[in-house]
């Protein structure tokens, strides 16, 4: 169900299905985009979301999809029902090339020869099913059209007759009227340059009007100018006469032709309609899969139930836009489960709050029309039976409505058809009247749509609502953030503290004077403004902090990695050593044998000689000074060898240091002066009241009643330990290293780049992907001749840090992709 009527044109879905409908290639197509309608089966929008993904990658892929001749000739074969009615020669000519385009398509997803199980489009090919060809009328249809769609001069015996005597006929014509040119122009009649020309289907001799008597026929035309007339000479008047005649039974003959082939269609005519139905299916499917590659979309995972945990999603239409002034969009980061099920963002007036609300809407309705959306694979993403949306001014003159009125016929509609599975989208929840009032209304509102367990997504500016939602289990307050100091909205969400609206700022920035600002923050009161501004202070200091966190993080995994590389790098590096002198001593031992031996021989001819023993003497010593030099070898080895275990010893030493116990540190016991946060959150605050299964908690300057499920213990050797660690990075780095993430996609594609090329690239993705914590990638290589392929797995069997790889299930690509495993 989805409320009100107008519900596509709030949220952007018109101008999405204009921009499918401009991708269609037939009006085929087009009436599917314009039926496409919400869904909330799973199985229905789960088929749906594959067919059009495994088409998103045949256009991604190397084979050409056949898309040449989509072809309408729907009412054409509509019209031919009734005895004596026929397809002319280009509904006939259609009809062949878009019988010959089915024929291709079910070839693409059936290949001769080929199962379907093997084939990696499953979704598509059960499309195929049973559809009905046509090899045989295709080829008799071949039979009497030639090429270019024209009835064949063999299409029948008496065609071919008839258009013979024509051009026989046309020959005698031609003939005749050249022996009667050139001898008008002998005469000085007519000029040198004249030749025949054809008036109304008969060749006629242009001449001017003063020779006219002197050419015997008929004037049949003149130019517009008056100065040539046409006569038709009359030796071939009666030439011309049989012309038409035979033009008149050429025209009967096509028609005997084409209503006797007309006879043959007409009891195939059932089928043929289902063979257009499926290739207004496939047109269908196409056109959104186009789409898809142009906001850069994706089949997230589907659950089958209400969930939004979405990571980077984007509004597509906003991309378009931004895309053509070469400018980015900040990606939307969004969560509600049964837990947190309704969101009430805060924040400055143009700091996104209603962007934010119309992405949850288009995307949610978007992915139940079954279209793929943009956003990160690792999002989880539900389904909702009604979608309910209350945004923009409802004033209507003819049914005497304000802007408050129909606000509030919207939200008794909800309040009596919310559910469960209902996901309301409700912008400036309790605007148009005056705010006291509107605010309580609102509050009532929002306590009716949470007893019944809906999802929502609901702005607001009014603080009843932050302190509703801080307070009540089911609702979480959220904030669009604003930099402050550059009094500018940064447009992302964070979900978890309420956001302040940044009045006094703003109102600052753009130069209203400082007394009316003064007077204004003193009616309000000081606890008022001063709570904007701890406002203010923990969305910041949440983000600073945040990122400190997760940058640690990151650098710590790093620098284990990079510790780890070493130490197997230097063991690596010994064992080459090792390999190296024992072939260097091998080769030494086999020198210093052939030196023994000759020197032995030396020494037997010195002794047979007779020369002196200080000789002899003199060659042993030099012997023995190359032995030593030899065997220095080993100590050096030896020295690296206990090098090695010195390493070992000092890093098993690391692992068995005795633990200092230390008084016994209870999460689970909160009391009052103990150090808690809220779960999932970094800031700290000091327990000052506990009430029954509630706490009173000073989180800085402010005090905040929790449910103490809501809460954490956390010790102060945690928290400075966290501090100290959240000082180790630089800012310009922790920024450096976050974009690099965000940006990071778990998937390569190195086809086509020459080997070396594509291990380079290779080589960075996996580096990235494990310096992320990526626990999973992808490289797509192709098939080809196996080269790249082989060369890629050699690198990652020696690349530490990956697990395992194989080829990727052949649905999704086969030996085309290698699937790493990391770390």
């Amino acid at each position: 169900m989805i409320y009100p009527q107008n519900f596509e044109q709030k949220i952007g879905f018109d101008k999405i299905r204009q921009l499918v409908i401009a991708k269609c290639l037939s009006p085929l197509g087009k009436e599917r985009v314009e039926s496409m309608a919400f869904s909330d089966r799973y199985g229905e929008v789960l088929e749906q979301l594959a067919q059009t993904d495994e088409f998103v990658r045949i256009l991604q892929g190397e084979t050409e999809f056949p898309s040449s001749y989509f072809f309408d000739v729907r009412s054409s074969l509509k019209r031919i029902r009734p005895e004596g009615t026929w397809l002319d020669e280009k509904e006939l000519f259609d009809l062949k090339r878009s019988l010959q385009t089915i024929s291709e398509i079910i070839r693409f997803f059936r290949p001769a020869g080929g199962e379907d199980s093997d084939f990696p489009y499953p979704a598509l090919t059960v499309l195929v099913g049973d559809i009905p060809v046509f090899p045989s009328l295709i080829s008799k249809i071949d039979a009497i059209l030639d090429k270019y769609g024209k009835i064949k001069e063999n299409a029948s015996p008496e065609l071919m007759r008839i258009r013979k005597e024509m051009t026989a006929t046309m020959g005698s014509i031609s003939r005749s009227l050249q022996s009667i040119l050139r001898s008008a122009q002998s005469d000085g009649f007519v000029d040198k340059e004249v030749t025949p020309t054809m008036r109304d289907g008969r060749l006629m001799i242009p001449v001017a009007p003063a020779f006219k008597r002197k050419i015997r026929g008929i004037v049949h035309d003149e130019s517009a100018t008056g100065k040539t007339v046409f006569i038709e000479p009359e030796a071939v008047v009666e030439a011309n006469n049989r012309i038409r005649e035979l033009e008149g039974e050429e025209r009967r003959e096509i028609l005997r032709i084409l209503t006797e082939f007309t006879v043959i269609i007409r009891p195939l005519v059932p089928d043929i309609l289902q063979s257009y139905e499926f290739m207004a299916e496939i047109d269908f499917i196409r056109a959104k899969a186009l789409f898809s590659l142009q906001i850069s979309a994706i089949k997230p995972q589907l659950v089958d139930g209400p969930l939004l945990d979405w990571n980077r999603a984007i509004h597509p239409l906003l991309y378009l836009s931004l895309q053509k002034q070469q400018k980015e969009v900040i990606p939307l980061d969004i969560a509600l489960d049964e837990t947190n099920r309704i969101l009430v963002i805060s924040g400055p007036n143009a700091g996104g709050k209603s962007v934010c609300l119309k992405t949850v809407g288009l995307l949610q309705y978007m992915l139940q029309c079954g279209l793929l959306i943009p956003i990160h694979e690792s999002s989880r993403v539900g389904l909702f039976s009604r979608l309910f949306i209350d945004i923009g001014d409802e004033q209507s003159i003819e049914n005497d409505l304000s802007t408050y009125s129909s606000h509030l016929t919207n939200m008794k509609f909800f309040v009596r058809n919310c559910d469960a599975h209902t996901i309301l989208l409700i912008d400036e929840f309790g605007s148009g009247t005056e705010p006291q009032i509107g605010g309580a209304i609102a509050e009532a509102l929002l306590i009716r749509f949470n007893r019944k367990g809906s999802f929502g997504v609901i702005t607001t500016h009014y603080q009843n609502l932050k302190h509703f939602a801080e307070n009540t289990p089911g609702v979480v307050n959220g904030a669009m953030l604003y930099d402050r100091h550059l009094m500018q909205p940064l447009f992302k969400l964070s979900i978890g503290n309420p956001g302040s609206s940044f009045a006094v700022e703003i109102a600052r920035k753009i130069g209203l004077p400082e007394e009316v600002i003064a007077e204004a923050s003193a009616k309000v009161g000081a606890d008022y403004i001063d709570m904007d501004k701890y406002l203010q202070d923990i969305v910041r200091d949440k983000r600073y902090w945040e990122n400190k966190r997760q940058n640690i993080r990151q650098q710590e995994k790093k620098l284990e990695q990079l510790a780890s590389r070493y130490e197997e790098d230097l063991e690596a590096v010994h064992a080459q050593r090792k390999d190296i002198l024992k072939e260097a001593k091998a080769e030494a031992q086999k020198i210093l044998a052939e030196t023994n031996a000759r020197i032995e021989q030396t020494i037997r001819e010195i002794k047979e000689a007779q020369a002196e023993k200080d000789r002899t003497k003199q060659i042993r010593s030099s012997l023995d000074d190359f032995k030593s030099s030899v065997l220095q070898t080993t100590e050096e080895d030896e020295r690296i060898r206990r090098k090695m275990d010195k390493l070992k010893e000092r890093k098993e030493r690391k692992k068995e240091k005795p633990v200092v116990s230390k008084p016994a540190f209870n999460k689970q016991i909160i009391e009052v002066g103990d150090q808690v946060r809220l779960k999932g959150q970094t800031s700290a605050g000091t327990v000052m009241e506990l009430q029954d299964k509630q706490a009173t908690v000073a989180f800085g300057m402010i005090k905040s009643t929790v449910a103490l499920d809501r809460l954490e213990k956390v010790s102060k050797g945690e928290l400075k330990r966290e501090t100290q660690k959240n000082g180790l990075v630089s800012a310009q780095l922790s920024d450096e290293m976050r974009e690099k993430r965000l940006n990071f996609r778990q998937e390569i594609d190195v086809r086509g780049m020459r080997g070396e090329e594509a291990l380079q690239a290779v080589t960075y993705f996996i580096d990235d992907a494990i310096q992320f914590g990526a626990s999973k990638v992808r490289i797509l290589h192709g098939t080809g001749t196996g080269i790249l392929r082989q060369l890629i797995r050699d690198y990652l069997r020696a690349t530490p840090g990956v697990r395992q790889f194989q080829d990727e299930h052949v649905q999704f690509g086969g030996a085309g992709i290698t699937v790493v495993e990391l770390e």
